[in-house]
């Protein structure tokens, strides 16, 4: 499936096989996950994507030849040597590629990918549960990271990423408030179901005040609210790639030692111990399926907030 332009639908298409040069890896996918960047790449939201582009960073599939199951996330590429390579922080490489946006990615039935980049994924996961651990998971598990030891968190925006987080926080001893869209009663039980403590519509109040709060939703009106509901010393970690513009507000609301920040990314060290992690609290993953022909389908599905957990395409069985 192509994107040929943003705005316009994916298209069907038959492509060559892709050639793996070496030290990289020739994919017959299996699954891949369907992610809110694909979303935004869709809709023109991220400048300079690859065009036409493959979309799809969530991907579980065999190496050809091989009896390997590898699992191929966002990050594709780094150089290794610039500042940011060089102290840990290979996220924020300045030369970077990404799977699905510089390299084509995973709605498609082949892919090659960097062998470096490959992450192994835990055993006792399908394919369809897997792919979603791979961004959704990952993205979700680097955020929650940087709240630090908050005891209360918020989760804004319950969806492929938050109903994987919120399993490993209650895991780890944390209690967790849920904001859906306002109305949003399904979700809500859906957080519910998963251990919050409370659920309700972004624009509520909880019970208590927050030691943390992640945006998953890219809302920049959330902001605010969530800081709002802060505890003094408490942060907010936005999640996403995109996010529309944040609104004015109070400096009073960011004082007594608040924190707003983002997360770009993952490095392949959140990789490992994530998914190193996920069999241990055990994840239990909620996928939508849907047969790779119907990849327009699953996102627009995602754009009106119908999918609970995560949407997977299902590109070939094995």
């Amino acid at each position: 499936m192509v994107l040929d332009a943003p705005g316009s639908p994916l298209r069907q298409a038959e492509l060559p096989d892709p050639v793996a040069d070496p030290g990289q890896l020739l994919v017959r996918v299996h699954t891949c996950g369907v992610c809110r960047t694909d979303l935004h790449l869709f809709d023109g939201e991220l400048a300079h994507p690859k065009l036409p582009l493959v979309l799809g960073h969530q991907i579980v599939g065999t190496v050809v030849g091989e009896d390997r199951r590898v699992g191929i996330p966002w990050l594709g590429w780094t150089d290794g040597e610039c500042r940011f390579c060089r102290s840990g922080r290979e996220n924020l490489c300045d030369h970077a590629r990404f799977t699905g946006y510089d390299l084509d990615g995973g709605y498609a039935e082949y892919t090659v990918v960097d062998e470096r980049f490959c992450l192994p994924l835990p055993e006792g996961y399908s394919g369809l549960e897997a792919a979603p651990l791979l961004c959704a998971g990952l993205i979700g598990y680097r955020s929650l990271r940087l709240t630090g030891d908050a005891e209360r968190l918020g989760l804004y925006g319950f969806g492929a990423s938050a109903h994987i987080v919120a399993q490993v926080a209650r895991h780890e001893g944390r209690r967790v408030f849920a904001f859906t869209r306002p109305g949003d009663e399904e979700g809500q039980a859906f957080a519910r179901e998963l251990g919050a403590v409370w659920a309700g519509g972004s624009d509520e109040r909880p019970p208590e005040e927050l030691d943390a709060a992640i945006i998953f939703a890219p809302v920049g009106e959330l902001v605010p609210l969530a800081l709002r509901v802060l505890a003094k010393g408490g942060s907010v970690v936005c999640a996403g790639i995109h996010m529309t513009d944040i609104p004015a507000f109070p400096y009073e609301l960011l004082w007594e030692e608040r924190v707003l920040r983002s997360v770009a990314n993952l490095t392949r060290g959140d990789g490992e111990e994530f998914l190193a992690l996920a069999p241990q609290v055990p994840v239990r993953v909620v996928v939508e399926a849907f047969p790779l022909e119907r990849a327009n389908k699953a996102l627009e599905r995602m754009r009106s907030g119908q999918i609970h957990g995560s949407a997977v395409l299902e590109v070939a069985r094995g």
